[in-house]
């Protein structure tokens, strides 16, 4: 039967070519059709399931974040130095305020904070490294901070040569002791990967009056190649005659004052190169690493807002090249809010102190009272006390 209805059918169709060749093509263009719709609706569907993936995971990497938000128990040590209080003040005072000339502040409890790590070395694999100091240390030291109240984003360099606490391991990882040193040399310590970070954003919270610190990443000076040419490169003007890293033939990556869209090559050296016997260069150098930095993020913004899923596959292809305890989800969320919130020049901010040469190594120290300020400005807000 099944044969017999085939020749049938056949024998129909070809009848049906002889007396109504035009309702021919008509169906045919009508099964076309149907074909193309069921093909674009298939399409749709996956774009439509892989965005609901993409949200979804947003809304659980909040949770986790906020989460651990709460769990997260901050010394707020700028309260050992808070003014003497009113009566009226001393009546409504809460834990964690802070008075400073004449004004009260509260700790944003809201604001997300996470650390970013330029590691001193250039393998395009991070790998784990057996304790001592072969961590490599953090060349490039960013505070990212998230203030959903306001809407916007800061960016804090911090210089590598910053004196602070930071915590000594012998061979066996056992620990020493403590002493002040230049911030950039504590990664150095540890196994390299999660501990050396560990170690890391512990002294950067030493500096920073024990602020929370949300999440770390730590990357190879090398992903700045792949970084920058995800984007489609980095337009900026050079602030200096930059050489191409590690070139003994003394060529230019860039010339100061140049107008240039930087690819991955010449990114790298950017933020990479400078004269270790030139004083002050690791300050010059934070100048152009804060340059490109605010140039990366702006071409970002431009980017993910034409392709929302970017960060997310930002995240995996660097995967080789960084530690962090920052996971997809978390990223999936933090780029949807981020993509609306203010960003510019001056969301850029320094550590303002002063670069002396020490017994063997530069020191920056840091102008304590600016820095007090500069925590008071991005992570606390004015209370309104009542009025008399």
């Amino acid at each position: 039967m099944g044969k017999k209805k085939r020749s049938d059918e056949a024998a129909n169709l070809e009848k049906e070519k002889l007396l109504s060749p035009e309702r021919v093509k008509k169906k045919k263009k009508q099964k076309h059709r149907r074909i193309l719709i069921a093909v674009v609706l298939a399409i749709v569907l996956v774009v439509v399931l892989i965005f609901l993936v993409y949200f979804v995971a947003g809304a659980m990497g909040k949770a986790r974040l906020h989460s651990a938000d709460q769990a997260m128990q901050a010394e707020r040590m700028l309260t050992e130095e808070t003014e003497d209080l009113t009566e009226e003040e001393q009546q409504v005072w809460q834990e964690g305020w802070v008075k400073y000339q004449g004004q009260v502040y509260a700790y944003n409890e809201d604001v997300l904070t996470f650390l970013f790590m330029g590691i001193d070395k250039n393998d395009e694999v991070v790998k784990e490294v057996e304790e001592g100091t072969n961590g490599g240390q953090a060349d490039a030291l960013f505070l990212l901070v998230l203030n959903p109240h306001t809407e916007s984003i800061s960016v804090i360099g911090i210089n590598r040569n910053s004196m602070t606490d930071i915590d000594i391991y012998n061979e066996e990882g056992a620990y020493v002791n403590t002493v002040e040193a230049q911030i950039a040399v504590q990664h150095g310590f540890g196994n390299g990967v999660e501990e050396s970070c560990e170690y890391q954003v512990k002294a950067v919270r030493n500096l920073f009056y024990q602020i929370p610190v949300h999440g770390y990443c730590a990357i190879n000076a090398k992903a700045v190649i792949p970084l920058t040419d995800m984007v489609g490169g980095v337009e900026l003007t050079a602030l200096e005659d930059v050489k191409r890293y590690g070139d003994k033939s003394g060529a230019l990556a860039v010339k100061e004052g140049e107008r240039k869209l930087l690819d991955g090559e010449n990114a790298y050296s950017y933020v990479r190169s400078r004269d270790t016997k030139t004083f002050g260069s690791a300050d010059m150098r934070l100048q152009r690493q804060k340059q490109y930095l605010a140039e990366m993020m702006k071409k970002l913004k431009e980017q993910t807002a034409k392709d929302l899923l970017l960060p997310v596959r930002m995240y995996n292809e660097l995967a080789n090249y960084m530690t962090t305890d920052v996971t997809a989800d978390e990223v999936a969320y933090l780029s949807q809010i981020a993509l609306n919130y203010r960003f510019d020049q001056s969301s850029i901010y320094s550590l303002e102190g002063e670069t002396v040469q020490g017994e063997e190594f530069e020191e920056f120290h840091v102008d304590e009272t600016a820095l007090y300020e500069m925590i008071l400005e991005i992570f606390y807000e004015p209370v309104e006390m009542p009025q008399r």
